[in-house]
């Protein structure tokens, strides 16, 4: 069964930085795709940041220079995945989560495993 925990989020000011970890188990062949997700109030969930056993990678253009997704490397179907957030804006805040998918896409409807999510709040 694929597990995954998110933690890391804080309150920072504008411009600060922040780095998000998400210890993931149970990962598959098929379910090997991570990925970080945000979901403002009142907002769809939309993806921010996903990367492959190979470590390729894809951005949302608004984070894209800013926020660095990487992993540790995977060892008996698990691994811990991290987002290194740097030049935040009021923007960013939101509840960030991490998924695991088969396809290296930034849509969320594409990810079946989801962790609980960990809150950003980014102030002026």
């Amino acid at each position: 069964e694929v597990k995954l925990v998110e933690s890391g989020g804080n309150s920072v000011q504008a411009g600060g930085s922040l780095r998000l970890s998400c210890v993931a188990s149970g990962l598959t062949f098929s379910y090997s795709k991570l990925g970080w997700f945000r979901q403002a109030p009142g907002k769809e969930r939309e993806g921010i940041a996903v990367i492959d056993n190979d470590g390729r990678t894809r951005y949302t253009e608004a984070v894209r220079g800013r926020f660095t997704i990487s992993q540790d490397a995977r060892d008996n179907a698990g691994t811990t995945l991290y987002l290194q957030m740097d030049s935040l804006k009021p923007g960013d805040s939101g509840m960030y989560f991490c998924a695991a998918g088969r396809w290296l896409e930034l849509q969320p409807a594409s990810f079946p495993y989801w962790g609980q999510g960990t809150q950003v709040t980014v102030s002026s």
